[in-house]
């Protein structure tokens, strides 16, 4: 099973290091990552691997909005079946 993250905000020092700390922790292994800066905005989306996590995923979910909301930047987790399904016509 996997996992998207996303990422929006104003640029940091920190941010992608935080997010892939909080899935190290729950054992959410990352497979892809993509970030920019716009204009002094990041911007980053995460592809995750969620079948070895040690939390349940509402957990996940609430850990990364938590620590985004620390940050200050929106963070966003959307089960991979989700994210599928509202792309499927």
């Amino acid at each position: 099973m996997n996992a998207v993250i996303t990422v929006l905000g104003k640029d940091n020092v920190g941010i992608l290091a935080n997010i892939s700390n909080k899935c190290a922790e729950a054992g959410a292994n990352i497979i892809e990552v993509t970030q920019s800066v716009l204009q002094g905005m990041f911007a980053m989306i995460m592809f995750v691997d969620i079948t070895e996590c040690t939390v349940p995923f509402a957990q996940l979910v609430d850990t990364l909005t938590e620590k985004g909301e620390e940050m200050g930047v929106k963070v966003h987790v959307m089960h991979e079946d989700i994210f599928n399904a509202m792309h499927t016509v």
